[in-house]
């Protein structure tokens, strides 16, 4: 499950567009980077947002930096909630959550079995030295989640000074950032707070990242901790067809009662001596909320304890590197659900959802993997990278509470049953496999063509395996796999850079609701789109960033599902534009003056799996200018949405019900920073 290579090793890369004819792995410091751009069968996939573009963008969500990669969408909800798409739909509901995997230094933030489909709030994104974003499965190198692609968070610092920044913002904004960097120690702390543009939608947000660098008998050690605490209030969505259009209804809040509370902290040690790599980890994170979006609204309380240890052995030859490893792990799991009103409504809601515990249980995982990689050069400029890797999973699932179709008090509910069903203590294993693979043709010029593919896989998450619906007392649900196929083109000079790539995936064994409401495999979908980049330094004064994806994501079967939702097959996915664009024009007006001026397209999109309402789209832009006071200080400002345009973060369709989270109004940040 976890980037082993990243940590530990980088594939030799060729200069100039020429393949040196030594292809042997080269040891890197991984106090300069831990990332998942370190062999070349990753870099011709992956795009990364760097440091520079993230300093100057200083976004407040991943929603305001992501909309710089190519094929990725993170549709911004409540505060700091979103949902994620990498080459796919917006994933909602069963099967949504755990689809791409958010990796910090190249180590997964949670385990793969229990996933947070908000999971980008546990990384420090605001401050990282880059976001590093791999597009199509991947779990060969990280494991299990890894299905659509992964998100790299590279925290670790680099030798550079320290600085101080404060901003302040419409909506009572306020953040402050520290950077202390030291010779062998560095921190970085993030603390925000917003009063919410919307009623009672305020959050406070705390983020902090530490390392330290030993060097003893020979082994370079880099440790690093990691700690994040969210507490917000979380705003619904506004119904009624174009509601988030209007001007009362888009600033309100029809849950002023939701909220979210988490916290993580993470812990891991990087050891390296010569071909031998050890990287031991620890992981927590718990979270309460308020589940308003449901009949009764019940609060959830979850938390997850995991750590493991991965071994990797390098095997280095003229023509041809290898490498091969093992990597176990222990997890425990605990969830809750307990509702303390009654629910109100119809009598059918009244009777199915009582008050009282709904959930209570855990689960004791262990995991255990093993990879080997190789890099083999079949000719002077052709080369061939592959990886694979098997994964066993296994569950032992413990209920905490009575067993069965009933209510808190062991009485039966009418119309056939209450909503949920504990099922009896059992244990689930799974074993998953998966590959990708890389021909790389180096051509004149310092052009690149490649022929890549791979294959990637889900295991059930734990809230699927054991939170059942009523009628149900076992979900029998596999892995879900995807593979996919793509061709590219890379070139890359001294001013510009260019990626172009085609692909084409399908994935298997979805997880969908059916019209019962019951867990089950078996849906289908499958993906077709163009994705580019473009950065290009026109002169001295003027640069641009251009990043676009046209794509076509449709479902590959047909059925019932809940919320008398039909699936046909040939339909769009919902929450899935065709259209994503991104382009930035940077400009210096003088030697102390610059600005940048952003243009963010979101396409039309299916609001239901049914294809029957659509979102017709936006286009924002924002702009940011920054003035030099003295060579360590600068002032930001940034106004977001500067044509104040009216549009919505998300839109979709549920019971019938047009719903939307209106996205933002026009809005300013001033910010100073200060060199240490």
């Amino acid at each position: 499950m976890v980037c082993w290579w990243a940590c530990v090793s980088v594939f030799a890369q060729p200069q100039n567009g020429s393949q040196d004819s030594d292809t042997r792995i080269e040891e890197v410091v991984v106090t300069a980077k831990a990332s998942i751009q370190s062999d070349r069968l990753t870099e011709l996939t992956a795009v990364a947002v760097e440091e520079d573009a993230i300093r100057t963008t200083l976004a407040s969500h991943p929603n305001e930096i992501m909309s710089q990669v190519p094929g990725v969408w993170i549709s911004r909800g409540s505060g700091q909630e979103h949902l994620t798409a990498i080459r796919s739909g917006v994933l909602t509901g069963a099967g949504a959550c755990g689809a791409y995997l958010l990796l910090e230094n190249g180590i997964p933030i949670r385990p793969s079995a229990f996933c947070n489909v908000n999971g980008l709030f546990e990384l420090n994104t605001e401050q990282a030295t880059s976001i590093e974003v791999v597009r199509g499965p991947a779990s060969s190198r990280f494991g299990g989640n890894a299905l659509h692609g992964a998100i790299n968070a590279v925290t670790l610092s680099e030798a550079k000074p320290g600085e101080l920044a404060a901003q302040a913002g419409s909506d009572s904004y306020r953040r402050l950032q520290l950077h202390f960097p030291g010779n062998h120690s560095s921190l970085k702390v993030l603390a925000a707070h917003s009063g919410g543009w919307r009623d009672a939608t305020g959050y406070t947000n705390f983020k902090a990242n530490a390392q330290h660098v030993q060097e003893r008998n020979e082994w370079n050690m880099v440790h690093t901790f990691a700690v994040t605490s969210l507490d917000q209030e979380t705003g619904g969505y506004v119904t009624g067809q174009d509601a988030y259009l209007d001007p009362v209804l888009r600033v309100s809040n029809p849950n002023p009662e939701a909220y979210r509370r988490a916290s993580s902290f993470r812990m891991a040690s990087h050891w390296r001596h010569r071909e031998v790599a050890l990287v031991p980890y620890v992981r927590h994170s718990r979270m309460d909320f308020l589940m308003h979006f449901l009949p009764g609204q019940p609060t959830e309380k979850n938390e997850q304890t995991s750590g493991g240890v991965l071994l990797t052995i390098e095997k280095n030859f003229p023509t041809r590197s290898f490498a091969y490893g093992l990597n176990a792990e222990l997890l425990g799991v605990g969830l809750s659900e307990v509702q303390t009103n009654p629910t109100l409504g119809s009598a059918f809601l009244v009777e199915t959802r009582p008050a009282g515990t709904h959930y209570d249980f855990s689960v004791a995982g262990k995991q255990l993997a093993a990879f080997h990689d190789g890099r083999l050069q079949l000719r002077d400029r052709l080369t061939l990278s592959y990886r694979l890797r098997g994964e066993w999973n296994s569950y032992s699932y413990t209920n905490h509470h009575t067993v069965g179709n009933l209510r808190d008090d062991g009485t039966a509910c009418g119309f056939g049953g209450c909503l949920y069903t504990r099922p009896a203590d059992r244990t689930d294993r799974f074993f998953d496999l998966a590959a990708n693979f890389a021909l790389e043709q180096h051509l004149n010029g310092n052009f690149v063509a490649y022929l890549a593919g791979g294959s990637g896989f889900r295991p059930p998450q734990v809230a699927e395996l054991y939170r059942l619906q009523s009628g149900q007392e076992f979900a029998d649900i596999d892995s879900e796999a995807l593979n996919s196929i793509e061709v590219g083109l890379n070139w890359r000079d001294t001013n510009t850079e260019l990626q172009l790539s085609l692909y084409s995936s399908q994935s298997r064994d979805s997880i969908v609701r059916d019209a019962e409401g019951f867990n089950q495999s078996g849906g289908k979908t499958n993906s077709t789109g163009f994705e580019w980049v473009l950065k290009r330094q026109i002169n001295a004064k003027n640069a641009i960033r251009l990043t676009g994806t046209f794509a076509r994501h449709r479902y590959d079967f047909t059925q019932n599902l809940a919320r008398r939702e039909v699936i046909t097959a040939g339909n769009d996915v919902d929450t899935a534009p065709r259209r994503l664009v991104s382009a930035i024009w940077d400009q210096r007006l003088t030697e102390r003056l610059d600005h940048s001026l952003e243009y963010v397209h979101i396409g039309e999109y299916f609001m239901d799996a049914a294809n029957t309402a659509t979102y017709p789209g936006h286009t924002v832009l924002n702009w940011r200018l920054a003035l030099a006071l003295t060579p360590r200080a600068k002032v930001d400002v940034h106004v977001r949405n500067l044509t104040d345009e009216k549009y919505a973060d998300r839109a979709d369709l549920s019971f019938g019900n047009v719903r939307y989270f209106p996205a933002r109004s026009r809005n300013m940040q001033v910010g100073i920073t200060y060199e240490l």
